[in-house]
């Protein structure tokens, strides 16, 4: 046979209408989503719960059948193959170790099921070990290891033999935030040293934003969202993918004409065309927002909104300061270490942006 060997090349995945209902009266889990997943790209499917997220990824690894929709592996449909035979690597958020099993063993356990040679699964099962930076642990019991030593067993066994797909449900969940940092790190490192296809499942938003190429943003059964992290970070276009993916300021105004938005008696500049609605949002981000005493202060040019600051904290390299608006909602400006304008809660201040700093939202 074939001697396998760890760093296979990614696989493309196509989703194609994909759905899945659970029930004719319920509304679909999975609602006709279209996705395609380039060779050896990292992409994150985020969401919030029940957003479907993980029932796309439990379609794709073949845990669950679609109820229509086609999933195809480098352009061949794979929708009722067996999960067994379609080789992805699954990680998981509860680590699913054999207790009983040493650490060799339990990553040898996928090379086992494939009948590969003791004498080439040992040197297979080495080499995860040492991808994972757990070389001389293989003799050791799960329940010997730290919480983060145990995922990254997870992570060898899921690569030692060569999947061409790697799929992790929310591998990182259950660590501390500290670990978690960490643990990031390695699953980066080894998709990039790897070349694997990695389809990743978090609700977490910093997660996604530090690991992906690519982000698939979910909301009821539905992506709403896919771009790369700067893009749906600083140009969203909606107000859930705006408030989900980072912080915002939104201002509920209207929007008049190519260059006039406006908001309670303040017309401000825009500097991109509408949708030809006026129900729009104006969405300026936390740390692209400026806090001035009064409005002589401002540079020219600026959009302003009045505001009463209502918490200040202290993050050692910046201040998070809560305002209130005059329309009663709410926001915040994130500002550097000694920045002019830190006040204290009550101050009375001018927001204000540069006009190429906001985006306009369907609302």
């Amino acid at each position: 046979m074939n001697s396998p060997a760890i760093g296979a090349t990614g696989a493309r995945v196509e989703l194609v209408d994909l759905c899945k209902r659970y029930g004719t009266a319920e509304p679909p889990a999975v609602d006709s989503i279209a996705l395609d997943i380039q060779p050896g790209e990292f992409i994150t499917l985020l969401g919030p719960s029940g957003s479907g997220k993980t029932t796309t990824l439990n379609m794709i690894v073949g845990f669950t059948e679609p109820t229509s929709g086609r999933i195809e592996l480098n352009g061949k449909d794979i929708s009722r193959t067996p999960a067994h035979k379609r080789n992805f690597g699954m990680v998981f958020q509860n680590y699913a170790l054999f207790p009983h099993l040493t650490v060799a063993q339990n990553v040898a356990f996928p090379l086992r099921e494939r009948k590969v040679p003791a004498a080439q699964s040992a040197k297979l099962v080495g080499d995860a070990l040492e991808l994972v930076d757990l070389g001389g642990m293989g003799n050791r019991r799960p329940h010997e290891l730290s919480g983060g030593q145990q995922q990254r067993v997870a992570l060898a066994r899921a690569v030692v033999f060569s999947p061409s797909v790697l799929l992790l449900d929310e591998p990182l969940s259950a660590l501390d935030r500290k670990l978690r940092q960490s643990l990031q790190r390695e699953i980066k490192r080894l998709h990039d040293e790897l070349g694997l296809t990695f389809v990743f499942v978090t609700h977490d938003q910093d997660e996604a934003m530090t690991l992906s190429d690519r982000i698939a943003i979910f909301d009821h059964g539905k992506i709403v969202a896919v771009g790369t992290p700067a893009e749906l970070y600083h140009r969203p276009t909606t107000q859930f993918v705006a408030r989900f993916l980072g912080e915002s300021n939104v201002f509920a105004g209207r929007y008049r004409s190519a260059d006039v938005y406006e908001w309670n008696d303040r017309k401000w500049t825009v500097r991109e065309t509408g949708d030809g609605t006026e129900n729009q949002a104006l969405i300026v981000r936390p740390e692209r927002l400026q806090v001035a005493f009064d409005e002589e202060s401002v540079p020219s040019g600026s959009n302003v909104a009045p505001a009463a600051v209502t918490d200040v904290s202290f993050y050692g390299t910046y201040y998070r300061i809560e305002l209130a608006f005059d329309d009663n909602s709410t926001g915040m400006a994130v500002l550097p270490v000694g920045a002019p304008a830190v006040v204290d809660p009550g101050t009375r201040v001018i927001a204000h942006w540069r006009p190429e700093d906001q985006v306009l939202v369907s609302q």
